[in-house]
């Protein structure tokens, strides 16, 4: 097994991290390797910011669910979706873009999830770890008002990154036979794939150094999958311009 697939598997959310620095150089070859994601049509629909700022961190960390790490990682980064260098390239050539389209939100999106993933994995092949915060997304409207982002892009997701203070354990995956089909779709025997996976969770959960519960993937998705989570993005999302057409 080489060193990519490694760390592609050792994967885990990391929340405590050390008192020290990432320097500035490391953190510009993260970000110039994740820059090399793959992007749609070239277009690169997105824009990181890095937020040291402490009394901005802690307003987001309060947004977020009151995420401690937010405010203690090393490097805190909020990732946008953004077409504003896309208006700026018709503008150039004296076109004027087409604004509004659901593929438009979608590419950008996608872009965005992709060099956030990116991110990620270059930080652990460099010996660091971090954790994605979808919870930015609790109050879109006040993150765009205090760190200025403009009509036409919108804040997906943060991300903490620092050297781990603390390595739980790998969270088991879907089976492959769960998520992997050939030619067609098939659902014929997906419940029996749950149960098993169930059981792995199950103990997996069980097994852990802290925070024990005796639960299973299912039990936790329909959970959460029951409640509605966000109901104000769809109305935030056409107030940026995205989705109105």
């Amino acid at each position: 097994m080489n060193t990519t697939i490694e760390t592609m598997r050792s994967h885990r959310s990391i929340r405590k991290f050390k008192d020290k620095a990432i320097s500035d150089e490391m953190l510009e070859t993260i970000l110039t390797s994740a820059q090399c994601a793959a992007t749609s049509n070239f277009v690169q629909a997105y824009t990181i910011i890095r937020v040291d700022d402490q009394q901005n961190r802690q307003v987001i960390a309060k947004f977020s669910g009151s995420q401690q790490w937010i405010i203690d990682a090393p490097v805190f980064l909020v990732f946008l979706a953004d077409l504003n260098r896309l208006e700026a390239a018709c503008r150039i050539h004296g076109k004027e873009m087409a604004n509004g389209y659901m593929e438009q939100f979608i590419v950008a999106t996608v872009d965005t999830a992709l060099v956030g993933q990116n991110t990620l994995l270059a930080a652990e092949s460099m010996g660091l770890g971090g954790v994605f915060i979808g919870a930015i997304r609790n109050n879109p409207k006040k993150i765009c008002e205090m760190l200025n982002i403009p009509e036409h892009a919108y804040p997906v997701f943060g991300m903490c990154l620092g050297y781990p203070d603390d390595l739980p354990p790998v969270k088991p995956r879907l089976p492959l036979e769960g998520i992997f089909k050939k030619e067609t779709y098939q659902a014929d025997g997906g419940e029996a794939v749950l149960d098993a996976y169930d059981e792995t969770t199950r103990a997996y959960y069980l097994s852990r150094d802290s925070n024990l519960k005796d639960e299973t993937w299912s039990c936790q998705m329909a959970g959460f999958m029951s409640e509605i989570v966000r109901p104000h993005m769809k109305e935030f999302i056409a107030s940026k311009g995205f989705c109105i057409r």
